[in-house]
């Protein structure tokens, strides 16, 4: 793909998700997401694999379904109230239809299951923006009809947690376990939604962080498997050590940055009554903090047969850029002293 092609379709990406952002109006929401969607499918069949185009075509067909199911919901709801205006949508019947039609966009549980295939079909590069930019205009619009007391957010957070945990434990292919993650984060942020949007908003900016360090790490050491983490200690020990702290921060363990927003929702729960539902959100994240400590202990403890002379396997110095990862890997491991900033950043 040309530098002009790529320019092109990351700037649709970005103006797509933009125009979601700023719009008021149904029908601008919905063609800032469809634009959105048109400009990230070149990016994934750039390198024509079979899997890269399964993987685009299973996107088309689940991004075009919940946008049909979106515009059916905005024009049942014009003609119910008599306005297209998206914070005054309070009829039940378009509520849950627009509820549903996003949560399969941003792939949250029981509407989970393309997410996984979608990403594992992927490149990491790609893989990060279907990951994190991806869910940012799906969440703006969900933040804006979210209503007090609303079942149907409770159901799905919970449900994208269990889910999220369950369906990572068998998996050995890390944009499988990523993905997975993804989920029940997701379901993490959508659970405290309806009771505090900004705390829900800082939960999906560390999550953006954390997520994008971690994918950048596999793109700089070229993993893609379980296996493939056994032989790290002898190519990049500083490298190797640091994977496992971005593991565990995404398994939200003390003092780690991902721990910081589990912990402010834990407390916004209990605040609202919700002891129960607290409750089950912590034993569905020990779950997924199973598989994170798995990858941790197979990356630092695991030693793969070598078969070489050498003590060190023979390796070129990396072209990658490394600055981003610096920086994203910094923040996604020390930002837990920060949360008064954090909260004064994002509360007020």
């Amino acid at each position: 793909m040309t530098a002009i092609s790529l320019t092109t379709l990351l700037l649709a990406l970005g103006i797509g998700t933009t125009l979601t952002f700023v719009s008021s109006h149904w029908l601008l929401a919905w063609m800032g997401l469809e634009i959105s969607t048109l400009a990230i499918l070149p990016l994934m069949t750039q390198h024509h694999h079979p899997r890269a185009v399964e993987a685009a075509t299973k996107y088309f067909l689940i991004q075009a379904t919940a946008a049909a199911v979106l515009l059916f919901a905005s024009t049942t709801n014009a003609w119910i109230s008599g306005h297209w205006d998206i914070q005054q949508t309070s009829h039940p019947l378009p509520l849950t239809l627009v509820t549903l039609a996003l949560a399969l966009k941003i792939g949250l549980a029981p509407l989970h299951s393309w997410q996984p295939e979608v990403l594992q079909g992927l490149t990491l590069n790609t893989g990060i923006i279907l990951a994190t930019w991806q869910k940012l205009a799906p969440f703006a619009i969900l933040a804006q009809i979210q209503t007090p007391n609303s079942l149907l957010l409770v159901m799905l957070g919970i449900t994208s947690i269990f889910m999220g945990g369950w369906g990572g434990l068998n998996q050995t292919q890390l944009r499988k376990v990523l993905a997975y993650s993804s989920i029940a984060h997701l379901g993490w942020m959508v659970l405290v939604l309806q009771y505090s949007y900004p705390l829900a908003l800082l939960a999906l900016f560390l999550y953006i962080i954390v997520t994008y360090a971690t994918f950048t790490m596999f793109m700089v050491q070229t993993v893609s498997s379980m296996k493939t983490l056994f032989a790290l200690g002898s190519k990049n020990p500083v490298l190797t050590t640091l994977l496992p702290l971005l593991l565990l921060s995404l398994a939200s363990l003390p003092p780690l940055t991902g721990f910081l927003a589990k912990l402010l929702i834990l407390k916004e729960l209990t605040k609202q009554g919700l002891t129960v539902t607290a409750g089950l959100a912590i034993v569905g994240t020990l779950l997924s903090a199973f598989f994170y400590i798995r990858l941790s202990v197979a990356t630092t403890l695991t030693l793969a047969p070598n078969l070489t002379t050498g003590t060190t396997t023979w390796r070129l110095p990396s072209s990658r850029l490394t600055m981003p990862l610096s920086i994203s890997s910094m923040l996604a491991i020390t930002l837990l002293p920060l949360t008064p900033a954090l909260l004064a950043l994002f509360m007020y």
